[in-house]
């Protein structure tokens, strides 16, 4: 990375190591006892700012397999106290409700070929930061503020069905990007007219009416087999809630059916539901950050130093996934497992203290198998 000094470079290093490795609470105490500085230089440290963008879209570059689109996805991390800067009532996905805590926007690549996920930069929710603009028009500046570094990696952004209002899809597209998406069930949508200009004056016809769901008109819609053998139904029609054309895959689902869809009209309908449904990757890097890399642990009321410290568990992950995942060949990898790694590398941390206190050379080919079962003591059995 660039403009990054020699002392900044160590502190990253040794910070990412106990957050892989502390079973726990991670907080500034807790990286005092782990790691090799004291409590007041992680304060510091984590006050100052670090390109987190940067850092992880070299990682994913250097281990993806090239073959990516961006997922985004807010998080709510729970919180205490009256004096942090942003706490409020948002959204827990997990709860089902509002609670008071934090909110962040958490942006991530999916590598569509290894069918997994990496966190490339996480914004605090701050009302106070956009005064008089929506929550879909925070998330869509903090969108947009990356969408130069996040168009270098893919062109194509994807979120869950609550981003489908107009503002947030018109900034991205005006960014460069083509959105993919869920609408309502129900969606207001019409078909659009491919028949023959009628002669004489006035404006030529459009749309050939509204899309009614429960009796699709024949001739609109196309069969299509996705990849799972499921048999679906795509159009290209006009949505009226978004103001423009867009492509429309209705895939059943029971007695009723999902309509996803593409502002890139060309875009091929078993795409469109593969690249939607692996929108998902981003929540599993949510789910091992809050459980193994104490994303919620946070004790600081700074603004910069709870970015740093969300960002640093997610980053945290990515790390694990490229250490211990991906430099397995993929015909031998199994399941990426957080729990085993955060378990190994406690154990090396705990190992590599016991042989300097003991003066044991853990290096010596009689240890080495001794060594490797105590890496391995207490993960999951296969």
């Amino acid at each position: 990375m660039k403009n990054i000094n020699a002392c900044r470079q160590r502190f990253m290093v040794e910070a990412v190591t106990p957050f892989l490795s502390i079973k726990g609470r991670i907080n500034f105490q807790q990286l005092e006892r782990y790691g090799k500085y004291s409590e007041q230089r992680y304060r510091i440290q984590f006050e100052k700012p670090f390109d987190f963008m940067a850092f992880n879209s070299g990682l994913v570059r250097q281990h993806g397999s090239g073959h990516y689109i961006i997922a985004l996805d807010p998080s709510f991390i729970a919180k205490s106290g009256r004096k942090t800067p942003g706490i409020g009532y948002f959204w827990s996905g997990q709860a089902a409700r509002m609670k008071r805590g934090l909110e962040m926007l958490g942006v991530a690549a999916i590598d569509v070929d290894n069918h997994t996920g990496f966190h490339l930069d996480a914004c605090q929710t701050l009302s106070d930061n956009h005064p008089g603009k929506s929550l879909a028009g925070i998330y869509a500046d903090s969108f947009t503020d990356h969408a130069g570094q996040l168009l270098e990696l893919s062109s194509i952004a994807v979120a869950d069905a609550w981003f489908t209002k107009k503002p947030f899809i018109d900034a991205v597209c005006g960014a460069g990007f083509q959105f993919v998406g869920r609408m309502r069930d129900d969606a207001n949508l019409k078909y659009l007219y491919t028949g023959p200009r009628k002669p004489g004056r006035g404006r030529p016809q459009v749309y050939e009416g509204k899309v009614n769901h429960k009796d699709i008109k024949a001739g609109y819609f196309h069969d299509v087999e996705l990849a799972d053998g499921t048999l679906a139904t795509t159009a290209v029609v006009y949505a009226v809630s978004l103001k423009r054309n867009v492509r429309v895959v209705r895939v059943p689902f029971g007695k009723t059916h999902k309509l996803y869809f593409s502002t890139d009209t060309e875009m091929e309908a078993e795409t469109i539901v593969r690249y939607y449904r692996l929108r998902f990757q981003i929540e599993f890097i949510y789910r091992d950050a809050k459980q193994f890399t104490g994303l919620e642990n946070c004790q600081a009321r700074s603004e910069n130093k709870l970015d740093f410290h969300f960002n640093l568990a997610l980053t945290a992950t990515n790390v694990a996934k490229a250490a211990h995942w991906l430099s397995i060949p993929k015909e031998k990898r199994a399941s990426f497992s957080m729990a085993d790694i955060k378990t190994v590398n406690h154990n090396a941390l705990l190992v590599d203290r016991f042989f300097s206190t003991f003066g044991v050379n853990p290096h010596l080919k009689k240890n080495q198998k001794l060594v490797k079962e105590l890496l391995l003591y207490g993960t999951i059995a296969a």
